[in-house]
């Protein structure tokens, strides 16, 4: 088994066969799907288990008694994986047929690298509306205009996750656990890369901005405080460690057009890309 690709699942019941689907649908077939349910009220649960009966050998299912959030979900599917990488997805969004092969072609192909991600397209019920462009190869200092990678895209060495003791489960990183995880890998001396190639859609919804609670802004504060001081990017990192803060004082009519502005420019052409 090469890979292990591990979801959180928490009452998705109206996207997760689509995104279970897209992996089923790979191109590459050397992988297992891993689902944690962390204690859906809807029929996510069923669902996934309907999954488990029908590819037995391919899908795993494990559940939490309560709900603990992502990052504790993931380390319980990474405690079981099989896979020599591990690969994320999440339960609503869809990974192209070649995501998988291209990107385990890029490790085996690179390996100084420790993790992959790629492009994605922002989508919704209507269909794609945007793209969200990753740099290439970030470097450390990338990370204090926030996180190098989309969390759903990567594909990381299991060796190199074990090393930095997995994702971190606390009330700081529970909105961040991504970002926190990115910025330990590359404090531990990796790096990693992003594909140019769109390998997945990335549901968002463009009609709207959600203000995140300002507590959400104070516990990325402290996750952008302990990444930047691991990755020696103190005292200049004190100046990044403040814009979450200073965001949640913004207006939120402010926000919405600032927003507004930026689907504008990352806009996607419907006739080239009319659905998903």
């Amino acid at each position: 088994m090469k890979i292990s690709v591990i979801m959180g699942i928490y009452n998705c019941e109206k996207t997760l066969k689509e995104s279970i689907d897209s992996l089923l649908n790979q191109s590459y077939k050397s992988f297992e799907i891993i689902l944690c349910d962390d204690g859906s009220k809807d029929t996510t649960l069923q669902i996934a288990k309907d999954y488990v009966k029908k590819y037995p050998q391919k899908i795993r299912l494990i559940q939490n008694e309560t709900n603990n959030g992502l990052a504790y979900s993931l380390n319980r599917c990474i405690d079981i994986s099989k896979g020599e990488y591990i690969a994320r997805m999440d339960a609503d969004d869809v990974s192209y047929k070649n995501r998988l092969e291209k990107q385990i072609s890029y490790l085996e192909s690179h390996p100084e690298c420790a993790l992959v991600g790629s492009q994605v397209f922002l989508f919704n019920d209507n269909g794609i509306w945007g793209v969200r462009k990753a740099k290439s190869d970030p470097l450390k200092k990338d990370f204090l205009f926030g996180s190098q990678f989309v969390h759903p895209t990567i594909i990381i060495k299991k060796t190199i996750l074990n090393q930095i003791g997995n994702y971190t489960v606390s009330k700081a990183t529970l909105r961040a656990e991504d970002y926190d995880l990115f910025m330990r890998v590359y404090a531990a001396g990796f790096r990693g890369h992003n594909l140019q190639d769109v390998l997945l859609n990335y549901r968002e919804d463009n009609a709207t901005f959600k203000r995140r609670a300002y507590n959400y802004r104070l516990d990325e504060a402290k996750v952008r405080y302990n990444g930047f001081k691991k990755m020696k990017l103190m005292p200049l990192g004190l100046l990044y460690v403040l814009k979450p803060l200073i965001v949640g004082l913004i207006p939120q009519a402010v926000l919405t057009l600032l927003r507004h502005q930026g689907l504008e420019k990352n806009s996607v052409d419907k006739k080239t890309h009319p659905t998903i």
